[in-house]
């Protein structure tokens, strides 16, 4: 007896042909040979196209955005840091000491080449008891005492209402 079902194959990639792709001329021209079906595709990608107009526009984009650098410190300000440590008789090394600096943070302002800090400008005033900050650079600072004893002294005045 012969088998009703017949012979059954699963999975025979013999009949199905599965696209390829050549890379070579002389396969393509092989497959044309044998009949195969040949469809040639051409691939446009962004590597091929020409940038060096996109460098330029770039550059020139970077050029126009660039960010200042910030301001350093005024050498009026250097110039009355010099003075008012001499009059105190300070080394370099002593006046940074006594403000709890580097020497090297106290040359670059002598030198005019820090960019200017409050916290270290304040520290200098009170070391030196000269304003850095504002209008009038190198004066001699008031006293803290001595405003508030003359808002005292108006005060205090007779005001000649009973």
């Amino acid at each position: 007896m012969s088998d009703p079902w017949g012979t059954t194959v699963i999975g025979n990639r013999a009949n199905k042909k599965t696209p390829t792709v050549v890379r070579s001329e002389s396969e393509l021209n092989k497959a044309r040979r044998t009949g195969a079906a040949v469809t040639t595709d051409k691939k446009l990608s962004q590597l091929n196209k020409p940038t060096s107009g996109d460098h330029a526009r770039i550059a020139k984009l970077d050029r126009e955005n660039e960010v200042a650098p910030p301001p350093k410190i005024a050498p009026a300000v250097g110039k009355a840091i010099i003075q008012g440590r001499n009059d105190k008789g300070l080394t370099q090394k002593d006046l940074a000491q006594k403000i709890n600096e580097a020497p090297r943070v106290l040359q670059d302002y002598e030198s005019g080449k820090a960019i200017p800090s409050q916290i270290v400008l304040g520290k200098l005033e009170r070391a030196l008891e000269i304003k850095l900050r504002g209008a009038d650079i190198g004066k001699k600072l008031e006293p803290k005492g001595k405003k508030k004893d003359e808002k005292k002294d108006d005060s205090s005045a007779p005001s000649g209402s009973k």
